[in-house]
């Protein structure tokens, strides 16, 4: 059998796919990754067939970058939107060539439904995050322009309004797109992208799924990329210098300006050392002192159970990684699932989260919040709990579906 996996967005939407495209490798399956071109590398070198969808993404970390510029207004969003469908449907049908079943993560893959539909192949959608789908028991999301005309409406107007987004968002250019392909249009993007059984690759523990919803949504738990490779000497050399230090890190995203000085200055407050993640953003430190370290992408499984604390923007990916190891955490939220992750970090008890742009004291602050040791005592519990088979699950559902 051969699988088309595919997505748009950063290493946090892309990693959860290459997970399962390598167990699925481990079964004996054929599998190909249709994803940013800026993760080619690291798929091949896993030995995954890999087809770019897209531009490149690093360039969005940047504030002065043109495809940042352009999502500043609503028609450049608009023009980008456009064009991104139009791209899918130009890359995917060729990526889908010999598949046997396709599976979306990420719900901007506007174009693989209706790829999957044109093939006559099963078709699987895939969120990250429990808020991504309607239900009752939570709001929508909000994308970057898409702010609901009433936020403190009844959840049942907010998803209402949102399907209408949808619709009227991306509608037009995907009904456009399915025409020369002779399928009918779509009156409802969102359900057609989400279908009424797609499944949620988040833990149960940290992001349960809670209902009523009008979906049969099947929750496999997180789908984590096991990772064996060593941590850099130098880094090695840092943790075994002194007491476990605070990582800082934004992955893939945007940063606030001055955050590193700001982070540092947070640590030395404590006593404590930092390990500053460069990311997309290409952080670096302020001085030569010691006490600090910068470091590229590393292992996070084999990093996180060796810090005091993980500061970061909470990406789905990051916060089941610090979870799972049992670390406290301090989130600084940005956009879309972000302040649902340092909602549940809060409730959990294993960390807490900054609102609004951070400074060197409210981070501060932070520190001194999580780096109590009943704070690490319960961040170790819960981290017990967080289950590790998810991308075994979802590969069982896959098989045994198709």
């Amino acid at each position: 059998m051969r699988v088309l996996l595919s997505t748009i967005g950063t290493r946090g939407e892309v990693q959860p796919l290459v997970a399962l495209a390598v167990r699925l490798r481990e079964l004996g399956e054929d599998v190909r990754l249709c994803a940013p071109p800026d993760f080619r590398e690291w798929a091949e070198g896993l030995g995954i067939s890999f087809a770019p969808l897209g531009p490149g993404l690093r360039s969005t970390a940047k504030p002065d970058s043109a495809m940042t510029k352009a999502m500043a207004s609503p028609e450049g969003r608009r023009r980008m939107a456009e064009a991104m469908v139009v791209d899918q449907f130009e890359t995917l049908p060729e990526a889908a060539e010999g598949c046997d079943a396709v599976v979306a993560g990420m719900a901007l893959n506007i174009a693989t439904h209706s790829v999957a539909e044109w093939k006559g192949i099963p078709y699987f959608f895939t969120a990250y995050c429990p808020i991504t789908l309607p239900s009752l028991h939570h709001r929508p999301p909000v994308f970057t322009g898409w702010a609901p005309e009433n936020p403190d409406a009844a959840i049942p107007s907010l998803w209402a309004e949102d399907a209408r987004r949808w619709n009227e968002h991306w509608g037009g250019v995907l009904n456009a797109q399915r025409k020369p392909l002779g399928l009918p249009p779509v009156d409802d993007v969102r359900g057609h992208i989400f279908t009424e059984r797609p499944w949620l690759a988040a833990d149960p523990v940290l992001a349960p799924w809670r209902g009523p919803s009008a979906l049969d949504v099947h929750q496999t738990g997180a789908w984590i990329l096991p990772d064996h490779s060593p941590l850099p000497p130098e880094l090695e050399a840092f943790l075994d210098a002194g007491e476990p230090p605070v990582y800082f890190g934004f992955g893939s995203i945007r940063a606030p300006e001055e955050i590193a000085k700001a982070m540092i200055e947070a640590a030395r407050a404590h006593g404590r050392r930092a390990i500053v993640s460069r990311g997309w953003a290409e952080l670096a430190l302020i001085d030569d002192e010691p006490d600090c370290i910068a470091v590229g992408d590393v292992n996070q499984q084999a990093l996180f159970p060796r810090v005091a604390a993980a500061v970061h923007h909470g990406g789905a990916g990051t916060t089941t990684a610090a979870t799972r190891a049992g670390v406290p955490q301090v989130l600084v939220p940005r956009m879309f699932d972000q302040p649902y992750f340092a909602e549940r970090v809060r409730d959990l008890g294993v960390g807490t989260a900054i609102t609004g742009e951070p400074d060197a004291e409210s981070l501060t602050l932070a520190l001194a919040e999580v780096l109590r040791p009943e704070v690490a005592e319960r961040a170790r519990r819960v981290g017990g709990e967080v289950r590790t088979d998810g991308v075994e699950v979802a590969a069982e559902l896959l098989l045994a579906a198709v």
